[in-house]
Formats: structure tokens, C-alpha cells, sequence
């Protein structure tokens, strides 16, 4: 039975994958001279420092990683392929003014710009795949998916249901039977990666039926439409026969809610390599571990309250708020409470940022998307809440003066807008995180592949040698 699965998708359809792969073979030789050109002949050039204060403070702004698909400033916020978020919604193709995030693979992937016809591509390959499967997990991962505690925490559903579609890799298999040579590394990873990420609906409507209907379907793919209206089919967010509109919301605002869709995951695709998600798929994947194992570790990295957990904080904080004050509208009283929070030691959830210095530009699409609703979002004093402290909280925390980023992230805003149209199962949160965040490291370990690069082995230093080199260097 098993092997007619790893025949089912083992690799992707060659037809639609052709337009993304030709082109990635045309930029290959380039992208390679340009590395071996580095390696040979500036390898020993220094770009940083790094300081005690550095190593025992989480390695925090150290230059080390090559990561290609973007790069953060504290100033301009994220930049994809050297385009901004508001670049990205002019140039990008997309439906109803939002790139769609197939969009932005082609992007990432290749540095290009893609057509409607490449994004379309890429919406075709992910349905290619699916029907592959007939539009269901493999049999063996949803035998063990079905297994799995109702209780379970659903990011642990989510590394669990990653790992268990390793057991079909193409680049396993082919490394395993030694069919494979370090320079076609990167085609099977490819394969792989476009799997994983076309798997994830069906994967994390597993887990939200698990969580919500004892593991009832709450909908079905559509080979007709984008990878973001089928994440909100199988989340019982979608009608015309693909999903049960759980929340009965109507026709306006299922569109809505899967434009809300497209925007957080087309904006929350990468955030440079230095994050814990993304730094933990690099480093796992060096191993040349397959994408699916090598992704597992980084939704396990996200898992951790520090990194993917403060969306569902935000929305607790904002509940709990609104209980307190009572009246939104009383600015008076608002201040006094984040006060009256600060000076008990705690932190806003939302505010500030560990790069960033200035609004987060994936806080302003949000809000943009908040603005552009009036009537929607007209009696949700949740929405209105949030909205109120972004202009409030970082006057304040300015003058607490403890902030260097005193201004609202993504994440004050994001998980709001999911509890408004009725996802509030708040643990769920981060696996809508971790669908949107496979696509950047994905696309960083297709090209770590291409690259040929070697497994990540940073040097460590004792406690007592750092006293040693303090005292060197004083001295």
C-alpha cells in the first residue's frame, strides 16, 4: 500500500513545473559562478565582529547566515527580493488588490518578477498535486494524523504530520539509493518543498477538524482556485459546496476573510534567515535532511512562546483589556491601564520589535485591510481596541523610555482579525504561522542545495574561555 503512495507523489508533474524549474536553470550557473567567485577569492574578508556581549545574548544581529530570498531593516521593515510590502501588493499578481502568495514563490524563488500566467503555474502545480491524491493526505499520514489526541497541542499535530510525509521524499529515496549527484541535489529538494507546501492545506484542515469537530472535514480542495481559498475551505471558512461555513458568515465576508488569507500569508512568507524558524530548517536541512524533516524542526522552533506564540497573546490581552476599561472610547482611561501595566513589570503583546525600528509595514497592511472594511469591523470593540492603542501605546512607551521600538508589530493585529471572523481557537494561531512561513525557508534550502553548501558546524566557547579572552583583552 505504501509504495502506491510513494509513486502517487513522489515527484511533482512535470507540466506545470516546468515554467518555475526552467527558469531556476537559467539563473543556476550565474548564481554559482558568483558564490565560487566569493569562496575563491574573498573568503578571508571580514563583515563583523563578534563580541562576549553577542554570543550570551543569542547571537543577536551577528552576520553569518547567507540567505538570499530577504532582508530586514530596521527602518524600511522587510524587503522581498528588494521589494517592500507595498511594492509587492502593485507588482505582484493577486485578486482584489493582495498578491497572492503563489506570487511570491515565483519571486523568492527566482528574483523575478512572475506574470499571471507563471503565478497561475504555480496555483496549477499545487492542484496537480493534490489530484495526484485525489485531494487527501496519503494514506499513511492520515491513518497516524487520525490516531493523534483530540487534545493534542496543534503545533505538535503539525511537526508530527510533517514529519510523517518524510516517509515519501524524493530526495531521500534517491540519496538513499545513491541515484543522485550533489549537483541535481536541489531538483528532488524542489519537488519536495512544492509537496510540502501543496500538502498543507489538507494537512492543517486535518488539524483544525481535530481541534474543533473530532476530526470531522469541515471542507474540500477546489482544483480550481488558489492554494489560500483552499487553506480557507479546509477551515470550514468557504461556501459553493468546498466547505460548511461554520461561522455562517456571508458571501462578502467569506471573500473577505479569504483576502485576510492571502494577505497574512503572502506577508508572512520569510523574515530573513536569522529567525528561529527559519535559522532551524538551514540548519537541520545542512544536514541534508529532507525538506519535510528539515521544515518539521523549524515549525517546532516556532512552536516556542518567543517566537510564533504572540499572535494568541494579543488576543488574550486585547479580551482581557476591554473587560477592564469598559468604555474604548475614554482615552484617559486606556492610558492609565497601559501604565498602570508597565509599572507592574509587564509587557504590551504587540509592541516593539527585536529589529525593527520603525511600524512594522506588515502591522500597516493589516491595519489598511481594517480601514478599508468600515462597516465590518464598525461594532467589534476587539478591532476598534486595536486600532485605538496603535496610536496610543507608543507615545507611552516613549516615554517609559525602556522600548527602542516602541511602535505596533504584525502580530498586534493579526490574530484579532482571525478571532473576528471566527477562528478563536487561539492555539491554532501559529499553525496559520508555520503554513505561510514554510515558503521562505523552503526556498532558502532549494538554493542551499543549489549552492552546495556544507553543514553548519559554528565553533563553541566555555564560560571559562570567555573570562579568559575578557581579561586578554583588558589587559
Amino acid at each position: 500500500m505504501l509504495k502506491r503512495f510513494n509513486r502517487l507523489y513522489s515527484s511533482v508533474p512535470s507540466s506545470s513545473s516546468s515554467a518555475l524549474k526552467d527558469k531556476l536553470k537559467e539563473i543556476i550557473p550565474l548564481q554559482r559562478s558568483k558564490l565560487t567567485n566569493l569562496k575563491k577569492n574573498y573568503s578571508n574578508v571580514k563583515i563583523d565582529d563578534i563580541t562576549i556581549g553577542s554570543i550570551i545574548g543569542g547571537m543577536r544581529g551577528n552576520q553569518s547566515m547567507l540567505w538570499d530570498g530577504t532582508t530586514l531593516s530596521a527602518i524600511d521593515g522587510i524587503k522581498f527580493k528588494g521589494l517592500t510590502i507595498k511594492q509587492c501588493q502593485t507588482f505582484l499578481p493577486g485578486k482584489n488588490g493582495i498578491f497572492l502568495p503563489e506570487s511570491m514563490i515565483w519571486l523568492l524563488l527566482t528574483g523575478s518578477i512572475p506574470t499571471k500566467n507563471e503565478t497561475q503555474s504555480i496555483i496549477l502545480l499545487f492542484n496537480e498535486i493534490l489530484q495526484k491524491q485525489n485531494n487527501c493526505l496519503p494514506e499513511d499520514v492520515d491513518l497516524i494524523m487520525n490516531k493523534l489526541p483530540l487534545t493534542m497541542h496543534p503545533m505538535t499535530q503539525l511537526s508530527i504530520g510533517l514529519e510523517c510525509l518524510s516517509n515519501n521524499s524524493s530526495f531521500a529515496k534517491l540519496y538513499r539509493d545513491g541515484k543522485i549527484n550533489k549537483k541535481n541535489y536541489w531538483d528532488s529538494t524542489f519537488d519536495d518543498s512544492m509537496i510540502l507546501i501543496a500538502n498543507l492545506p489538507l494537512l492543517i484542515g486535518k488539524i483544525y477538524s481535530n481541534i474543533i469537530s473530532n476530526g470531522k472535514p469541515l471542507g474540500k480542495i477546489n482544483n480550481s482556485m488558489d492554494w489560500s481559498y483552499n487553506i480557507c475551505s479546509m477551515l470550514g471558512m468557504n461556501s459553493n459546496n468546498d466547505s460548511i461555513n461554520k461561522n455562517n458568515l456571508s458571501n462578502e465576508q467569506l471573500n473577505d476573510f479569504n483576502n485576510l488569507m492571502r494577505l497574512y500569508l503572502g506577508i508572512h512568507v520569510d523574515h530573513e534567515g536569522g529567525n528561529v524558524s527559519a535559522h532551524a530548517t538551514h540548519l537541520v536541512g545542512s544536514t541534508l535532511a529532507d525538506p519535510f524533516l528539515s521544515y518539521a524542526s523549524g515549525i517546532n522552533g516556532l512552536a516556542g512562546p518567543l517566537h510564533g506564540l504572540a499572535a494568541q497573546e494579543v488576543v488574550r490581552f486585547l479580551i482581557n483589556l476591554e473587560k477592564d476599561i469598559k468604555d474604548i472610547n475614554n482615552n484617559e482611561i486606556i492610558e492609565n491601564k497601559i501604565w498602570e501595566l508597565l509599572n507592574s513589570n509587564k509587557v504590551i503583546p504587540g509592541y516593539g520589535h527585536a529589529v525593527l525600528r520603525k511600524p512594522d509595514p506588515r502591522f500597516n497592511a493589516m491595519l489598511e485591510f481594517v480601514e478599508q472594511r468600515p462597516k465590518e469591523f464598525l461594532n467589534d470593540s476587539h478591532i476598534q481596541l486595536m486600532q485605538k492603542l496603535s496610536n496610543l501605546v507608543p507615545s507611552i512607551l516613549l516615554k517609559q523610555g525602556k522600548c527602542n521600538n516602541p511602535y505596533p508589530n504584525v502580530d498586534a493585529a493579526s490574530g484579532i482579525l482571525f478571532y473576528h471572523y471566527g477562528i478563536k481557537e487561539l492555539l491554532f494561531f501559529t499553525v496559520i504561522f508555520g503554513c505561510s512561513r514554510s515558503i521562505g525557508p523552503l526556498i532558502q534550502l532549494i538554493w542551499d542545495r543549489i549552492y552546495g553548501l556544507p553543514i553548519e558546524r559554528p565553533k563553541s566557547l566555555d564560560l571559562k574561555t570567555l573570562e579568559k579572552l575578557s581579561k586578554s583583552r583588558i589587559s
